[in-house]
């Protein structure tokens, strides 16, 4: 069912709220191929098997997303777009055209009104009743396609819901009902993910190309090392819940007064 316009979710001795109704639609806005994964794998991992159409917006071409100076950069767009739709798959998006790349720079973003643009069109278009990005006012984030990546969420958010902006994009105006921001400096809301930690694990997996640069794995061969990084996805999931007093978790800000 999607969320309503109005809705009450449970809430914990701690103060977070947890598990909002399975959407209907919920689209995630990453800066680069892999955040989503990282930052609400295993949600949506849930909420695919729950019967949520799953969709995604790329904003960059993670053409940077190496350390080694002599990698084609066209390739490597090419391998991380192949390995974003396939960590996608895994999660439980079925439709390729789900997975939108806007393909800026890498290290480039902006969140300027020519991005919101493109981000409120998407989020009219694809509708959905949740969005989930980056939380761009967590303190001490340095990378900057972060920052612009969240800012471009809610400004988008605002955008797409209002008809006044764009209107040139002959669209509908869309207002989902809520909006879950990962990696927040203050979470208040807690996804139980028991039972899917597995799933977004493997969704990470799929970005070979990240294994050195943010899997810390630098053979593939390595069980130990493969080990130690399932190991890190679950120590994060055990923390995030216990925030809200569940074996693993999610953590988001919840903001539904969109």
């Amino acid at each position: 069912m999607s969320v309503p316009d109005s809705y009450s979710v449970p809430e914990t001795p701690s103060g977070f709220t947890t598990d909002l109704p399975t959407p209907t639609r919920a689209l995630a806005i990453g800066a680069h191929p892999d955040d989503v994964e990282f930052g609400c794998g295993g949600t949506f991992a849930k909420w695919a098997a729950g019967g949520c159409e799953l969709f995604y917006v790329v904003l960059t071409d993670g053409s940077k997303g190496t350390w080694d100076p002599d990698v084609d950069q066209a390739e490597l767009v090419v391998t991380r777009q192949r390995e974003q739709r396939a960590a996608a798959r895994i999660l439980g998006c079925t439709d390729q055209a789900h997975v939108a790349f806007l393909g800026w720079i890498d290290g480039e973003l902006d969140s300027s009104l020519r991005q919101r643009w493109e981000v409120a069109y998407w989020i009219r278009r694809f509708a959905p009743d949740v969005v989930l990005g980056h939380d761009p006012w967590r303190r001490y984030r340095i990378h900057p396609d972060h920052r612009h990546a969240g800012f471009l969420t809610t400004d988008g958010i605002v955008a797409a819901r209002d008809p006044k902006f764009f209107p040139e994009q002959n669209i509908s105006p869309h207002r989902p009902s809520a909006l879950l921001l990962w990696e927040a400096d203050a979470p208040d809301h807690v996804e139980s993910i028991e039972g899917f930690l597995d799933q977004k694990t493997h969704a990470l997996l799929a970005h070979e190309s990240q294994y050195e640069t943010t899997h810390r794995v630098t053979d593939q061969t390595s069980t130990e090392q493969l080990a130690a990084f399932r190991s890190a996805v679950e120590d994060r999931g055990r923390q995030a819940g216990r925030l809200a007093n569940i074996a693993v978790g999610e953590a988001f800000k919840r903001i539904d007064r969109l």
